[in-house]
């Protein structure tokens, strides 16, 4: 953490952050929010059944004949790169056009960016359509920051913590006016110029595959009614994802039973539950 500000908050600044992530969660409940998914097959279950769980209703859709016509009538996009081919990187980036060209906010999961150059170069070719969002851990934000492969990359795992990605983020920020959020033990939100960190969540999320997509999902889903706020929508998710999994990983007997109590967890957050966990706070 050598050069980089601690976390800091006051109660006033908890407090307010708190009832923010609350007002988002009901807004989405409210609105029922459709969002589109081109998302990996690993991932799809988990991140269906998490916008569910927030109300949200999840369409499955990355047939490049379908998106010209579907696109337009979605809330928000949300494109990930994880099980990538030449065909989805082509409907990923008509979807991304057309999410544009109709005002529909759109938001980036680079998945293992810097595993190698064809991904790399996929991941800066979407970065080029201006998502909302990019969330990623803190070794897919570097890649993205740097434009280059990682050496010693371990796929869709991070060698790098979240908290020492920050200048990385804001630089990546600046170069692209879209937020980034790097996933971590804090997970870290800034557009360049605020930044702060989400410090909700629990290790075993790591245990269990496609988390850190489900969650971008998730962010998805807020970004879509609030996407003048993006920053704020951004945190109020990922700090929302991390209190269902702390309430959830209190009952939970392992990695099988935590996703299963997460998605019941996240479904039935109420406001006394948010405002006393919620923990965000500026970096």
């Amino acid at each position: 953490m050598a050069g980089v500000s601690a976390v800091s908050t006051t109660p006033a600044d908890s407090d307010v952050w708190a009832k923010q992530a609350w007002s988002h969660l009901e807004s989405v409940r409210k609105a029922m929010p459709l969002i589109q998914c081109i998302t990996n097959f690993v991932s799809m279950d988990i991140v269906a059944n998490i916008l569910l769980a927030a109300s949200a209703s999840p369409a499955m859709i990355h047939s490049i004949e379908e998106i010209p016509e579907f696109t337009p009538k979605t809330a928000a996009v949300y494109i990930n790169t994880g099980t990538l081919t030449p065909d989805w990187l082509q409907s990923m980036k008509i979807a991304a056009e057309v999410a544009n060209k109709f005002n529909k906010p759109w938001v980036l999961d680079p998945v293992a960016a810097g595993a190698c150059s064809f991904r790399l170069k996929a991941c800066l070719d979407l970065l080029k359509l201006k998502p909302a969002v990019v969330r990623g851990n803190g070794s897919e934000i570097l890649a993205l920051f740097r434009g280059s492969a990682d050496e010693n990359t371990k796929g869709v795992d991070s060698n790098l913590e979240s908290i020492n990605a920050i200048e990385a983020a804001k630089s990546l920020a600046q170069m692209t006016g879209s937020i980034v959020a790097v996933s971590g033990a804090i997970d870290i939100i800034t557009d360049g110029h605020r930044t702060v960190g989400a410090k909700n969540g629990d290790p075993m999320l790591q245990k269990i595959t496609a988390t850190g997509c489900s969650v971008t999902a998730l962010i998805t889903a807020f970004i879509s009614i609030d996407p003048v706020h993006r920053l704020e929508a951004t945190a109020s998710a990922l700090s929302l994802f991390g209190v269902a999994a702390e309430i959830a990983a209190q009952m939970a007997r392992g990695p099988a039973s935590l996703r299963m109590h997460l998605i019941d967890t996240l479904h039935g957050l109420n406001r006394e539950t948010v405002l006393q966990h919620v923990s965000i706070s500026r970096v």
